[in-house]
């Protein structure tokens, strides 16, 4: 299996699809980059390439961590190998 997401570090809480054509249902691969470890999942959700996928559950008022940066508030809830995008994330900066 070829990777298809990264994740920079234990404790992010999304992972960063590297692919083209993610479907529901499929089974991805994923590199830990820090550690240095591979992870697998089911993705719940067509996810297009760039995106961000869950890596945990996350609830309204959690904070996205990626890249072991904070770079958003959760504002619906999220299941662990859901896609992340405008619809259930939202900036701080606003």
């Amino acid at each position: 299996m070829s990777i298809q997401f990264l994740v920079h570090q234990d404790g992010d809480s999304v992972g960063v699809v590297t692919v083209e054509g993610i479907k529901a249902g499929q089974e991805l691969e994923g590199w830990v980059m820090q550690e240095d470890y591979l992870m697998k999942f089911t993705v719940l959700n067509d996810i297009p390439v760039g995106h961000k996928v869950a890596l945990v559950d996350l609830e309204p008022g959690d904070t996205v961590i990626k890249y072991g940066v904070d770079v958003g508030k959760v504002v619906a809830p999220i299941k662990k190998g859901e896609h992340l995008h405008v619809h259930n994330v939202k900036t701080k900066r606003w």
